[in-house]
């Protein structure tokens, strides 16, 4: 009788690993603001809100390169105006998997975590997902 093999899930979900708290701008910040906030927090994107709090937008290194290199910036134009509009977004209790398989098919590298109401509560990165990656290979590699 051949050995059966059981497939085993680890179920991690995106609220086990994602960053809180949620760094969040207003829509109306100017884009040099938005910039600062996401230096001071030593972070890549930053989430954008409207005034009752609920995700509108995400601003990315990338859009920040994109400003750079079409004389955007320095205009205190509002982030709203290059930020990306209604972003990818997933739920605390989502598997890690389903995260990196959203993440994968839209080629993007920060994933918005919100709420029922659309409101941010954390975000997840390729870099929290390599940051568990690694913690699970050192466990199950030999010593």
């Amino acid at each position: 009788m051949p050995l059966l093999r059981r497939k085993r899930h680890l179920p991690l979900r995106v609220e086990d690993v994602m960053s809180t708290p949620p760094i969040t701008v207003d829509k109306e910040t100017p884009i040099e603001q938005a910039a600062k906030v996401m230096d001071d927090n030593r972070i890549s994107s930053v989430m954008v809100v409207d005034k009752d709090g609920k995700l509108v937008g995400i601003f990315t290194d990338r859009d920040l390169r994109f400003a750079v290199a079409e004389g955007k910036v320095g205009k205190g134009l509002p982030i709203h105006m290059l930020m990306t509009e209604n972003p990818i977004t997933i739920s605390p209790s989502d598997l890690v998997i389903d995260a990196m398989k959203k993440m994968r098919d839209a080629d993007i590298k920060h994933l918005p975590v919100v709420d029922g109401e659309g409101k941010p509560i954390g975000m997840i990165t390729m870099r929290d997902i390599i940051d568990v990656a690694w913690l699970l290979l050192e466990v199950l590699a030999p010593s």
